[in-house]
C-alpha cells in the first residue's frame, strides 16, 4: 500500500469536507445536476479522447498501481544480478535456469541468455520490451491527465447552464438559488476533482512510470553484463550507479 497517495487524497478530500461543515451544512454542496455534468459529463469526454481498451485499463489496472503497486528497490535488484553473474562463471549459463527469479523482465532476459541468443538480440529484446511497456503505462497516466484537463473544463460549462437558468428567470426569485447553486457548484466540482484526484493520479502513475523504467534499464544492463562474462565484483560496482548518491556511498562503505 502506498501511504502517500492514500494519505494525501484521504487528508485533501477531509480537509475539504471539514471546512464544508464548519461553514454550515454539508447537504448545500450536494447537487445532482452539478454532478452530473462534471463526473458524468467528464467521463464521456474523456472516452472520446483514448480507445475503450485504454480508458478501461486505466480505471481497472493503474489506478490500483497508484495506490498499492510496489515496485523492486534497485538495490534487491543489484544483489539478485550479482548472484546469477557468480553463478554463470561457475556454471554457465544453463546454471541460471535452477535460480529462482521473481521479477518477469529480468526471468526474461536470463531465458534469453539460456537459449544463447547473441547479445545484440537480447539487448533489442529487452530495449523494445522497455519501450512498449513505458508507451502502455505512459497512456494510463494520460487518461487522469485528461480528466484533470477536462473537470475543471466542464465545470465552467456547468457555471454557464446555471447563469443562463438564473438569468433566464429573473422574475422568479425561488429558481434563481437553485440556478446559482449549479453555477458555483460545477466550477467547485471540477477545481476539487482535477487538482485533488486526478492530476495528482496521473503523477504518481507517471512517477511509477519513471521508476519501473529504471529498473528496467538495471535489470538489462545486468544482464547485458553476465553474457559479457563481466566479474561479478564489476557488474556490482557498475550497477550501483543507477542508485541516488548517498546509498551508492552506504552501501560501499559498508562493503
Amino acid at each position: 500500500m502506498d501511504l502517500a497517495t492514500l494519505i494525501g487524497l484521504v487528508g485533501s478530500i477531509a480537509s475539504v469536507v471539514i471546512a464544508m461543515i464548519l461553514g454550515g451544512s454539508i447537504m448545500m454542496f450536494l447537487d445532482v445536476t452539478s454532478i452530473l455534468i462534471v463526473m458524468v459529463g467528464s467521463t464521456f469526454v474523456v472516452l472520446m479522447k483514448f480507445t475503450i481498451r485504454q480508458f478501461l485499463a486505466a480505471a481497472k489496472k493503474l489506478l490500483v498501481k497508484a495506490f498499492i503497486f510496489k515496485l523492486d528497490e534497485p538495490e534487491d535488484l543489484i544483489v539478485k544480478i550479482v548472484e546469477m553473474a557468480n553463478a554463470a562463471r561457475r556454471g554457465g549459463f544453463l546454471a541460471l535456469e535452477s535460480i529462482e527469479i521473481k521479477d518477469s523482465f529480468m526471468k526474461k532476459g536470463i531465458d534469453l541468455l539460456v537459449d544463447g541468443y547473441d547479445s545484440d538480440v537480447v539487448k533489442l529484446t529487452l530495449k523494445k520490451d522497455i519501450a512498449l511497456t513505458d508507451e502502455r503505462h505512459e497512456k494510463g497516466s494520460a487518461v487522469f491527465r485528461a480528466f484533470g484537463d477536462v473537470a475543471p473544463a466542464m465545470g465552467m460549462i456547468g457555471t454557464l447552464v446555471g447563469l443562463v437558468a438564473m438569468l433566464s428567470n429573473m422574475d422568479d426569485p425561488k429558481a434563481i438559488g437553485p440556478a446559482m447553486a449549479i453555477a458555483l457548484l460545477t466550477t467547485l466540482y471540477g477545481a476539487i476533482l482535477s487538482n485533488m484526484v486526478f492530476l495528482p493520479i496521473a503523477d504518481k502513475l507517471s512517477l511509477r512510470r519513471e521508476q519501473g523504467r529504471l529498473n528496467r534499464c538495471l535489470v538489462m544492463d545486468g544482464v547485458l553484463a553476465i553474457q559479457d562474462g563481466h566479474n561479478p565484483r564489476v557488474i556490482d560496482s557498475y550497477l550501483k550507479n543507477y542508485l541516488n548518491e548517498s546509498k551508492r556511498f552506504f552501501d560501499l562503505d559498508n562493503e
